[in-house]
């Protein structure tokens, strides 16, 4: 008797709210439409949004032979997938290195918008993955590579990534149906049924249409404002050109947080950075300095919570009508410390330093506050906090950080002079990663900060500073407790 064909196999990786299991249902439904038969499988992440849900589909023609069913697998075998689907790049990437994504069978199918995992968040430097590795793999792993921002183009549609992903996977034609039944498909689901279509159609055609990808990073936009017009033209004048698009993000982040004099402060400070070559150290100093100049104070965070586009945002991601009310609860836990480096300079050094204004206050801010912008009052007070920004300057926490950030220019300048010493001044650059966020977080990041720096300046003489701060700052990056910064301070300079 002649074999029966091999079944074709289809692994789906989805968040949680991404769609998933509905697209598995698709599928499945387009099969058994078109006569054959198929299988579902999954298998959850932890939770909702947190973790990875991997939906596997089979599907084979009727057999000839009714009483010989074929037997279909549960979850998917390396180097035996002929469709992997995507809904994030990391999860197409995730793909990859479970080996699911082969070059001589798989078609992979993959949105390039990123959702950020826990632990690029989490990570106590820069912990983003790089994307543009990533979509590298899958050009060199994948038989056929279908790609776009499935994402943008599903908000676009005011649909779902699940109905872009469905278009896409029709348009492969690595499953022999027609177009009309994966329509079919949606309509007897019954679900946002024209929403949907137009998802379907708006994948399929991009899918056909989809030009080649040659960066992840579109280029910004020129400036605006006669200001900016002015801060790109000194940019322009006086930096390598390699390094203008990285300046000019930086002044528009510092324009964005302050004001232009704050921006022109930025770019003063670089071009005391004497550089040549590569201008590595400036590349280094003008990211790092554009983050710290920016740092996170409890004005920038009610700003930030308080800006139209944000509440713009949020009703865009759960899609909220136009006479519909989003109530939006933010969570905000502003320590006795962060209060007083809010206040005036003065006020707030004397009432940091007072034991019996620590007694007195610090109880009221040991927990946290939920704060419900969509009423009046909630709303009032962030904007009323974020309204303290044209005082910034005069606050405990603006001259706290300016002294920080001189200190820190001030030994990077001084490496950076020494015979031999310009990769230390690039590595001790690069420290500045250990210095983010806010709170508790802060403050261990820039402890780690200060024991690196101190151990700089008593080991400038060593001929391998340069790898000896690198490793420093791997060992403070390692875990929040510094215990491995520890070990490694202490092996480099043993106590007597």
């Amino acid at each position: 008797m002649p074999s029966e064909p091999r079944p074709l196999s289809i692994a789906i990786a989805a968040l949680g709210g991404q769609g998933g299991g509905v697209l598995a249902d698709w599928l499945v439904a387009a099969a058994e439409l078109h006569g054959w038969i198929a299988q579902s499988t999954s298998v959850p992440g932890v939770a909702q949004r947190t973790g990875t849900t991997v939906y596997y589909v089979e599907m084979s023609p009727a057999p000839r032979d009714p009483q010989r069913r074929p037997v279909f697998a549960l979850m998917p075998v390396p180097g035996d997938v002929d469709l992997v689907v995507a809904a994030e790049l990391m999860e197409a990437g995730r793909a990859v290195v479970r080996g699911l994504v082969t070059p001589e069978r798989t078609t992979t199918v993959a949105s390039t918008h990123r959702i950020y995992g826990i632990t690029e968040k989490s990570a106590m430097g820069d912990g983003i993955a790089d994307a543009n590795a990533v979509f590298a793999a899958l050009e060199a792993r994948s038989k056929r590579l279908i790609s776009f921002d499935m994402q943008a183009l599903a908000e676009e549609q005011r649909s779902v990534i699940s109905s872009i992903l469905f278009g896409a996977i029709a348009a492969s034609a690595v499953l022999p149906f027609p177009r009309a039944l994966y329509e079919q498909a949606i309509t007897q689901s019954g679900v946002a049924v024209q929403a949907n279509l137009a998802g379907f159609a708006a994948g399929f055609e991009r899918a056909l249409t989809r030009s080649p990808m040659t960066s992840l990073v579109p280029p910004g936009v020129g400036p605006t404002t006669g200001l900016g017009r002015k801060l790109d033209g000194r940019i322009k004048a006086e930096f390598p050109a390699h390094l203008h698009g990285l300046l000019q993000e930086g002044v528009r982040r510092l324009i964005d947080y302050q004001d232009g004099d704050y921006a022109t402060l930025y770019l003063d400070r670089l071009r005391e950075i004497h550089d040549s070559g590569s201008y590595a150290l400036t590349a280094s100093v003008a990211r790092h300095l554009a983050l710290w100049m920016s740092y996170e104070d409890t004005i920038r965070v009610a700003d930030l919570k308080t800006r139209r586009t944000r509440f713009g945002r949020v009703r865009e991601e759960v899609r909220a009508q136009a006479e519909q009310i989003v109530y939006l609860t933010e969570f905000m836990h502003p320590r006795f410390e962060e209060v007083c480096e809010t206040l005036p300079a003065g006020l707030g050094t004397r009432l940091y330093a007072s034991s019996s204004a620590r007694r007195l206050l610090a109880p009221m801010f040991r927990k946290g506050r939920h704060i419900q912008t969509a009423h009046v009052g909630g709303f009032l007070l962030l904007y009323a906090v974020s309204g303290l920004r044209r005082w910034r300057r005069g606050t405990l926490r603006y001259r706290r950080e300016q002294e920080r950030i001189g200190s820190w220019l001030s030994q990077v300048k001084m490496l950076a002079s020494r015979p031999g010493g310009y990769d230390a001044a690039v590595e001790l650059a690069e420290c500045q990663r250990l210095v983010k966020g806010y709170g508790d977080t802060y403050e261990r990041g820039l402890k780690n900060y200060g024991l690196v720096a101190a151990a700089v300046q008593r080991l400038a003489d060593r001929s391998d500073l340069a790898a000896v701060i690198k490793r420093m700052r791997t060992a403070a990056l390692a875990d929040e407790e510094g215990k491995q910064l520890q070990a490694v301070l202490s092996e480099i300079e043993p106590a007597s």
